[in-house]
């Protein structure tokens, strides 16, 4: 979340746009740093999620919607945080290292589900 700074006059763009973050926010429901606890390293996170990002603006998605840097307090310590919408999380766990397996577990479960439309 950014500084704000008050002034005599507001651009109408500016003001839409804030409110459309935090909007946007409000269904961000999770932390890229709850991988942590998952089994993620910190450079796997935030490779995964510059992969998940590249992968959304390669799509056409409108990255704020499901991307939002923050700042998280983790183990007495200020870090660099995003927090990820339902789609966000997911694509992170799709674009991160194939070595964790909770991101194969994830890989497979989204491919069967896939699946059991596919044939329904």
């Amino acid at each position: 979340m950014g500084i704000t700074i008050f002034t005599g006059h507001y651009r109408e763009a500016d003001s839409i746009a804030g409110f459309m973050d935090f909007y946007y926010s409000l269904h961000m429901n999770h932390l890229a740093s709850d991988l942590l606890h998952r089994g993620f390293s910190t450079k796997q996170l935030n490779d995964a999620v510059a992969k998940a990002i590249k992968v959304g603006e390669s799509y056409g998605m409108d990255i704020r919607q499901h991307f939002k840097p923050v700042f998280s307090g983790i183990e007495k310590e200020i870090v660099q945080d995003c927090k990820l919408s339902h789609l966000g999380y997911g694509l992170v766990l799709m674009n991160a290292d194939l070595e964790l397996s909770v991101v194969v577990d994830f890989q497979v479960s989204v491919l069967e589900g896939f699946l059991k439309v596919l044939h329904h």
